[in-house]
């Protein structure tokens, strides 16, 4: 059982990763458990201590995690947290935000890349998400900006957007959380207070602040396989988009394979080719391609295999999966992309078998579209009529 912490002890515990802090049940503003547990105000993303334009000592980054335009996502198995920023209509320049939200996560970031003396800049920064219960929140983890696996400029990136006809920007930041499964209230209170000690703060802290290491909270799937439900959108937008996408292939299963093709680019972006082959050829693959690892003359190509299965009412099953499997030749991968899901006994023995295939199921379409920022069902229909035109 996850751990739930009542309103009246919120001012004296612990930060536990995961764990769910109980606001009260008034039905207004003043339920939001955050100032009582962390002394911060009680509206918006940005909640911070501190000042904007002087020294922040804390930062608690807030998110409802269920935005079709800004998906707020946690990789809970490489710990990293994509946070989008507070510029999220037209009208108002990238920094000049209500919150200044912006403003602050440029701030950090540029602190973060500074060195030592840099990061004692950097507050602690602490995440949380909507439980969806009244305004309780979940502990997501303490985080640090940037990540260990991107380069310094794919930490912190303004995207352009448009919404009603006018483009605008917002900031794309990825946070570490990091490997500090409890937050003690001891550090918590001597930063409310002013006299932050890092002596009793978490190890994977101060190991950053030292030396800049990011040590990632990871999480291992105990179970390799995805069962149906987490293979399909769960939210109603999320169906729509899928629904949108079966119906513009209806009849046209070879035409859905080009659709798949541009649908892989996005999931595995060092693709450097990918063909689709002739109907009356293809050998039971859809498509056939090559990935490159590494960069420039030290890189290599890899080749594999892609499938796709415009589906509407069933899962993909042993059958189908075989096809794809027997033509693997010796050290290539396969791509499976599928508008439903694979089914429990197909994907179980894809991983206990160790066949090395990639599965690109509804849900996974959905947040890849919604990641591109073709976060509806009409955003998903005009980029379909566009690319992927129905012929006379």
């Amino acid at each position: 059982m996850l751990k739930t912490v009542p309103f009246d002890r919120l001012r004296t515990t612990d930060l536990h990763v995961d764990a769910h802090y109980t606001g009260r049940r008034s039905g207004n503003a003043g339920d939001d458990p955050l100032p009582a547990l962390l002394s911060v105000d009680s509206q918006g993303g940005f909640r911070k201590r501190g000042k904007t334009q002087g020294q922040l000592t804390m930062l608690v980054l807030t998110s409802s995690m269920d935005d079709p335009d800004w998906p707020d996502t946690l990789d809970r198995e490489s710990g990293v947290f994509t946070y989008y920023g507070d510029n999220k209509k037209p009208g108002r320049e990238l920094h000049e935000t209500g919150r200044h939200g912006n403003f602050i996560l440029r701030k950090i970031f540029a602190a973060a890349r500074a060195g030592a003396a840099g990061r004692a800049e950097v507050p602690p920064i602490f995440l949380f998400a909507a439980t969806g219960v009244w305004r309780d929140v979940q502990f997501l983890g303490l985080a640090v900006p940037g990540a260990s696996d991107l380069d310094a400029s794919e930490e912190l990136v303004a995207i352009w957007r448009i919404a009603g006809g006018e483009r605008f920007q917002n900031y794309r930041a990825r946070f570490t959380v990091l490997d500090a499964p409890t937050v003690s209230r001891a550090w918590i209170d001597s930063i409310i207070n002013g006299q932050r000690d890092d002596h009793l703060a978490p190890e994977a802290w101060r190991r950053w602040i030292r030396g800049g290491r990011r040590t990632p909270l990871f999480a291992n799937r105990s179970l390799e396989w995805r069962n149906s439900r987490e293979q399909l959108p769960q939210d109603r937008e999320g169906r729509a988009i899928i629904q949108t996408l079966q119906s513009h292939f209806t009849g046209r299963p070879h035409a859905f394979e080009h659709c798949a093709v541009a649908i892989a680019k996005l999931m595995i972006p060092d693709i450097a080719t990918l063909d689709v082959t002739r109907p009356s050829r293809d050998g039971g693959r859809d498509a056939i391609g090559q990935m490159r690892l590494g960069r420039g003359a030290s890189a290599i190509l890899v080749d594999f295999a892609l499938e796709a299965k415009c589906y509407t009412n069933r899962a993909v099953g042993v059958r189908d999966m075989s096809r794809l499997i027997s033509r693997l030749r010796h050290r290539q991968f396969g791509v499976l992309v599928t508008t439903t899901c694979v089914d429990r006994q197909a994907y179980k023995e894809i991983k206990e078998d160790g066949h090395p295939i990639v599965i690109i199921s509804a849900v996974d379409i959905v947040e890849l579209f919604r990641a591109s920022g073709r976060g509806t069902a009409d955003l998903m229909s005009a980029w379909l009529h566009e690319q992927f035109p129905v012929e006379p």
